[in-house]
């Protein structure tokens, strides 16, 4: 078997070879380019397979067999608190959606110090990405597994200046050159990772990828890690009234209708979808412009939380909406008003839009375009410019129904 392994810093993914059964097979390493946004020149170039897994957002690395893909790994240093744990979801998500299983590595918590208040703590990590992680898993039937990157919370929970590690925020980086920017490897939440992707290199090898990914949820091994997760939140003392259901409001979709009846005019009417659903969920931003990180990972995990009954997102309980500004709903009269505080406004994502487009090559004639560009155009002909859209534009157009501004709304018509 031929093990392709790709990835956004190599050093990351000479950590996963060297510690785990991947070092003893035939493999060859491979630049991951995250989308053609950023990378024109060498996106295309990406196998079909690989780009249906970056169609969201790009992870740190993915391992496949013979041209199929077998998991995925997203790796982060960052304070998981409120939103913060959610930036990365859409990745985890676009993995599992394509059947692929996803490891997430995030710090239980980090040190943070706070100028104004002269404070120095650890921020801890918002218990409800374990509910998030579960959820897709029941939907999917396919592993999304947690583990802590490795720090030294808890034997400083409460002296966190003590901390050997005080200058990398408590977490503990390997030492070696050769693995810059990866955790150590001897921690035992990165041994019990190690041995959760051996479980899926051999149950792969041994039944192939097809039929190993009805084997993986029964494996002893990932059951284990399942039940740590659920305990986790349990233990964390995780409820539903976290960021960013928090940020979360339930209405009847008739107000939502009626908001959007401003658009129904020259004989239009709004389309079936929306109509579908008895109750929406509007998700507020509370930010001046159209931007990715950390709402589109918070957009999807809402989804995953509190939406999704299916694998697709017309399989939903409820609209879901979000608002970028601020809204209010008067319980009695059902009426929804959008405003702003901020100057929150549409043309942040028109002008998102506008610079995206022109990475679009489909305008330009076949005898102007340079030979490196014709893959590219090729695959343009067959996507358009999917791939070619920012991310924040390609992942609230993927989960909302509908976005909602001051001056302005989009929405599915189906």
């Amino acid at each position: 078997m031929n093990y392709r392994i790709w990835y956004s810093t190599e050093p990351f993914a000479d950590f996963i070879i060297d510690h785990t059964d991947l070092k003893s097979k035939k493999f060859v390493k491979k630049k991951m380019y995250e989308s053609d946004a950023n990378n024109a020149k060498n996106f295309h170039t990406m196998p079909d397979h690989i780009k249906k897994i970056l169609y969201l957002d790009a992870p740190d690395l993915i391992v496949e067999i013979d041209h199929e893909p077998i998991f995925s790994i997203e790796v982060s240093t960052e304070a998981g608190t409120g939103h913060n744990v959610f930036q990365r979801f859409a990745r985890l998500a676009a993995s599992v959606e394509n059947n692929v299983p996803s490891f997430y590595i995030y710090p239980e918590a980090v040190i943070i110090h706070r100028k104004k208040s002269g404070t120095t703590k650890w921020d801890e990590i918002n218990a409800l990405i374990f509910k998030a992680l579960d959820h897709v898993m029941s939907i999917y039937k396919i592993p999304s597994l947690f583990y802590y990157f490795p720090s030294d919370f808890k034997t400083h929970k409460a002296t966190p200046l003590k901390s050997k590690n005080l200058r990398d925020k408590g977490l503990i980086f390997d030492k070696r050159r050769k693995y810059s920017g990866s955790p150590i490897n001897s921690d035992s939440e990165m041994q019990y990772m190690f041995k959760a992707i051996n479980e899926i290199v051999s149950i792969n090898e041994k039944h192939g990828v097809v039929n190993g990914r009805d084997k993986l949820l029964s494996n002893r091994v990932i059951i284990d890690r399942t039940d740590l997760m659920k305990k986790e939140f349990a233990d964390k003392k995780g409820h539903f009234n976290l960021s960013p259901l928090s940020a979360t409001e339930i209405i009847p979709t008739t107000s939502l209708i009626d908001y959007l009846s401003k658009y129904e005019k020259g004989g239009y009417k709004i389309g079936e979808l929306l109509n579908s659903r008895k109750e929406t969920i509007l998700y507020q931003v509370d930010s001046k412009t159209f931007r990715s990180d950390p709402y589109s990972g918070c957009i999807a995990a809402i989804d995953y939380l509190k939406c999704r009954e299916g694998k697709t997102f017309e399989e939903r309980k409820y609209n879901l909406v979000t608002v970028w500004g601020n809204f209010t709903f008067d319980k009695k009269t059902k009426k929804l008003s959008v405003s702003t505080k901020f100057g929150s406004s549409i043309k942040s994502l028109e002008k998102l839009v506008k610079g995206s487009e022109k990475k679009n090559i489909l305008t330009k004639d076949y005898g102007d375009l340079k030979n490196y560009e014709i893959p590219r155009y090729f695959m343009q002909l067959r996507y358009g410019s999917t791939f070619s859209k920012t991310k924040e534009v390609r992942i609230f157009s993927y989960f909302a129904d509908a976005i909602l501004f001051p001056d302005g709304a989009l929405w599915r018509d189906a």
